[in-house]
């Protein structure tokens, strides 16, 4: 499992250079916010850019518009607790990502079965 989160921790973090769209920009202060979208108009990923970097609370979407990943950068690099989320009919689930460095120190995982249901 932890692999598993290692994984979608690099590939969301890719998400941001492989990008085929271009991201709307908008001047926030001194920040520049990029919303990426999918094609079919749900936003896929937001958050800031300051002096050609990473900075602030960057946000995932899967196409449903549900919340996958939320993490922090300052100054580009990878800080503190990021958090992952994954859902399915049968479970959902919680991963905690604290980064430290730019590199993964410590990973925690929920996971919450789906309440059966009776007639």
């Amino acid at each position: 499992m932890k692999k598993l989160v290692i994984l979608t921790a690099i590939l969301f973090s890719g998400v941001v250079f492989a990008q085929d769209a271009k991201p709307v920009l908008e001047p926030f202060g001194k920040k520049l916010k990029a919303t990426y979208f999918y094609e079919n108009g749900q936003i896929q990923q937001e958050g800031y850019f300051e002096n050609g970097k990473l900075e602030g609370i960057w946000v995932s979407y899967n196409e449903a518009g549900d919340k996958i990943a939320s993490g922090e950068y300052v100054a580009g690099v990878k800080t503190g607790k990021w958090f992952f989320w994954s859902q399915n009919t049968e479970k959902s689930s919680l991963c905690e990502v604290d980064f430290s460095n730019n590199q993964i120190s410590k990973v925690k995982n929920w996971r919450q079965d789906a309440f059966a249901t009776s007639n």
